[in-house]
């Protein structure tokens, strides 16, 4: 059974808390287990989660602030003690390539995993994936940051009816998906004629970042945005001083960009409510909102229909 699911590690800005661990994302997606930003205390996170180290097949660093890469050495350790048995590419800003060597070999330990690293270095970076499109944008941080966005490709659902209209059933019906059209009784049977258009489902991942071009780039039409708001709309200069979101910017960008599901993270701990973030999103955006807590797990929403 297919799995679309974001499993929530950590929700903490800079420091934790008695609540809330550092950063730390997991994405099941189909045969995909991407890890996104490991704070310290991932790896003791991803085990009360239930999450595999062997689950991992590929790691996604948006910058390297202490709280979204300082578990990468436990994350990597744990990959070659476990004796992950796929390749792990690990992608992150080309000019973090000395701190990300720094955490690669932060202690002694028996090499095993067989790591990939791929170091951004484009505005706008394809990533090399088997199955999805994963795309990302340079974000305005103080440090060079990346989001990133995955992006399902456009299919075709098949219609149940119009293939029984035709007798198509059973292995013809993959050969007619394969080749987009099928001979029967002497007459050709389109794709076209028995499917419909499938739109393919997109997630995104933005971390620290001031409002940008990028943020509305990788937002644009998601089903899930995952997305920082460090501070609430009251402190906004503040936000700007740091390089940081508002719950009510984040959701005026989901807003404006049709997402379908809102996740806040990466809270201040400054504020012990995590009511007042669901109130500020909730005025100017009327999709789902999620104000993620420590092992939060949110399903993708279904397909559109």
């Amino acid at each position: 059974m297919r799995v679309r699911e974001l499993v929530v590690l950590g929700t903490a800005s800079q420091v934790p808390t008695r609540t809330r661990n550092h950063n730390g994302y997991f994405l099941a997606w189909d045969g995909e287990g991407i890890l996104f930003d490991p704070g310290e205390g991932t790896q003791r996170q991803m085990a009360h989660a239930g999450v595999a180290a062997s689950d991992v097949t590929r790691i996604c660093i948006t910058h390297f602030h202490g709280d979204h890469c300082l578990g990468l050495p436990g994350v990597i350790q744990r990959l070659s003690l476990d004796r992950a048995p796929q390749p792990v590419p690990v992608h992150f800003p080309f000019e973090g390539l000395q701190y990300f060597e720094r955490l690669r070999h932060a202690s002694s330990f028996y090499d095993a995993v067989d790591l990939r690293p791929d170091p951004l270095t484009d505005d706008h970076a394809g990533i090399k994936a088997d199955k999805v499109q994963l795309e990302a944008r340079r974000l305005d941080h103080g440090i060079p940051t990346y989001g990133y966005r995955l992006v399902e490709p456009d299919g075709r659902r098949m219609l149940p009816d119009r293939l029984r209209e035709h007798g198509i059933a059973g292995p013809a019906v993959g050969t007619l998906q394969r080749t987009g059209r099928l001979e029967r009784d002497g007459a050709v049977v389109t794709l076209e004629e028995v499917s419909e258009p499938r739109p393919g489902q997109r997630f995104a991942f933005v971390m620290d970042t001031r409002l940008c071009a990028a943020v509305h780039e990788l937002a644009d039409g998601v089903d899930l945005l995952v997305i920082e708001s460090t501070y609430l709309d009251a402190e906004r200069d503040l936000a700007e001083a740091h390089g940081h979101l508002t719950a009510g910017q984040a959701a005026a960008v989901a807003a404006e960009r049709g997402v379908r599901t809102l996740v806040l993270t990466h809270f201040s701990q400054r504020y012990d409510n995590p009511d007042a973030f669901r109130r500020e999103a909730e005025a100017r955006f009327d999709g789902e909102v999620v104000v993620a807590e420590d092992l939060t797990r949110v399903r993708v929403p279904a397909r559109r229909p």
